[in-house]
């Protein structure tokens, strides 16, 4: 999620300096016409305009770009597993650490030089080779407005907890997690195989990144390895 030169994230944020081009070209499902005019705003005043309206006249409103880790079937258009999500509310690329700077980071007390804290047993690893905080588990009830910087922007219904701890969800319109995954954006968390055996960083080959976009994220040595579809979140309902 981010490169020597420029992250994928990073380069999102720089979406609402086109959002007159954008939608002009993009096939927007169930949220009627959004707002170009919100593009001559600045960053503040957009993330506080009202960008479009869906079905049963839900409006949202424009965030400063967030990053779901989801899983589930490419073509599913549905599932109870939103309680396994993630979000990530802010940029992880540029506050993530450099597999070759994995030894700096246990050196220091696997403190981040972005203050986020390591976690030797449950992990995260972009497709630079970037190892990066986890998101906030699970995913807040509520709808988003999501996209993977293609074609397709929609909305993401998030249910509440239901009494088993699943929470469902749905896609407007018919759209497929595979239309609003970020393709060139990949990550996986890593977690050990094995009770005692150290899943570690030092273990993945430096050899294997960057990963091809829309290619699986490499195996680690003696780690379970779960692959996230990564999706920009760039509105939410407001209430």
């Amino acid at each position: 999620m981010a490169s020597k030169h420029e992250s994928d994230f990073r380069r999102s944020r720089r979406w609402s300096a086109t959002v007159r081009g954008v939608l002009s070209r993009r096939r927007v499902l169930n949220i009627g016409a959004m707002s170009v005019t919100a593009a001559a705003f600045g960053p503040t005043a957009l993330a506080q305009s009202v960008i479009g309206s869906g079905g049963g006249g839900t409006r949202f409103r424009r965030i400063r770009t967030q990053f779901i880790a989801a899983l589930g079937n490419p073509d599913a258009t549905s599932g109870s597993n939103a309680h396994q999500w993630g979000l990530w509310r802010v940029d992880p690329g540029p506050r993530g650490v450099w597999l070759n700077r994995y030894d700096s980071l246990i050196a220091n007390g696997g403190v981040a030089p972005a203050g986020w804290k390591f976690d030797s047993s449950d992990w995260w690893l972009e497709e630079h080779g970037l190892i990066m905080e986890s998101p906030d588990f699970p995913l807040s009830a509520g709808q988003y407005l999501v996209t993977g910087d293609r074609e397709v922007t929609t909305v993401l219904t998030v249910h509440a907890e239901e009494a088993g701890g699943s929470q469902r969800w749905e896609l407007a319109d018919g759209a497929t997690i595979y239309d609003v995954t970020h393709l060139r954006c990949r990550s996986a968390r890593y977690t050990p195989a094995t009770n005692g055996v150290l899943c570690s960083p030092s273990k993945a080959s430096r050899g294997d990144f960057p990963v091809t976009p829309g290619a699986e994220m490499p195996p680690v040595g003696d780690c379970n390895k779960q692959d996230y579809a990564v999706l920009f979140v760039i509105g939410v309902a407001q209430t």
